[in-house]
């Protein structure tokens, strides 16, 4: 059981207790239990069932991501990987571009989209956008076989991790660009990961908060990747000179 709902159950129960004498000693004339009073004496007596009905959300919630990531393996066998990964993204929400063409195919706010993308059966995909979508680990199986891809963005994902980004070396001889800025499960553990990614060009690692020291994750970024543009953005980073101190919000560095 939970700490938060430990608490919740405790102060039911303390507060169950206050009403009941209450009602026994009020006189048959006192005014009924204000709604709160009721609400607190429901869920002291119901706690269990209203547990087991969070604890069965979260599962609902843990199933429909489990399902949207599976591996789309009865596409790729009968229309081939690279319209079984444009069918995925487009599925979670994202956007991507064939290669040789200037067309973006993204799916709408009601995740709605065009089946145009079904015309370019063996082109591969060159750029993916899955900005603000659940792609996870697992769902990363669905782009594996798109070794042309030049560039990803992965902006405030909240399924990205440092698992996620150590699977990103399947890209390491085409990838390009690469964003995961405001991803909230990232670590500076999980960008020593990017070492694997050779051909990277440009990264953009702004507003991660689960870094705490981003002055010390960018300079080890710039040993590992002394090729690549670096974009940190929303960090206040605090630079000690000669017994003054610098603030700064914004760093890209370019080797």
């Amino acid at each position: 059981m939970s700490a938060p709902l430990i608490s919740l159950h405790r102060c039911c129960q303390r507060s169950a207790l206050f009403l009941v004498p209450r009602r026994q000693w009020s006189s048959s004339s006192a005014p009924p239990a204000s709604l709160l009073s009721r609400c607190l004496l429901f869920l002291a007596q119901r706690y269990y069932d209203v547990e087991m009905l969070l604890r069965w959300r979260s599962q609902l919630g843990r199933d429909q991501l489990r399902k949207k990531n599976l591996y789309y393996g009865y596409t790729q066998r009968f229309y081939g990987p690279d319209i079984a990964s444009a069918y995925y993204i487009l599925n979670l929400g994202g956007g991507f571009r064939f290669v040789g063409q200037s067309k973006w195919f993204r799916a709408d706010s009601r995740g709605k989209f065009s089946w145009d993308f079904l015309n370019y059966r063996d082109t591969p995909v060159e750029e993916v956008d899955m900005s603000y979508t659940v792609i996870n680990y697992t769902g990363l199986s669905n782009l594996e076989r798109q070794q042309h891809m030049r560039t990803l963005k992965l902006q405030g994902c909240p399924e990205v991790d440092d698992w996620f980004l150590a699977g990103l070396h399947i890209f390491q001889d085409s990838l390009e660009e690469l964003d995961i800025s405001y991803c909230p499960r990232i670590t500076a553990g999980g960008l020593v990961a990017l070492r694997n990614l050779r051909g990277l060009k440009r990264v953009n690692v702004s507003s991660i908060p689960r870094i705490s020291s981003p002055g010390l994750v960018i300079i080890l970024l710039e040993e590992m990747l002394p090729q690549c543009q670096i974009t940190a953005d929303g960090y206040n980073l605090s630079l000690r000179q000669g017994g003054g101190e610098t603030s700064e919000e914004h760093v890209e560095t370019e080797r």
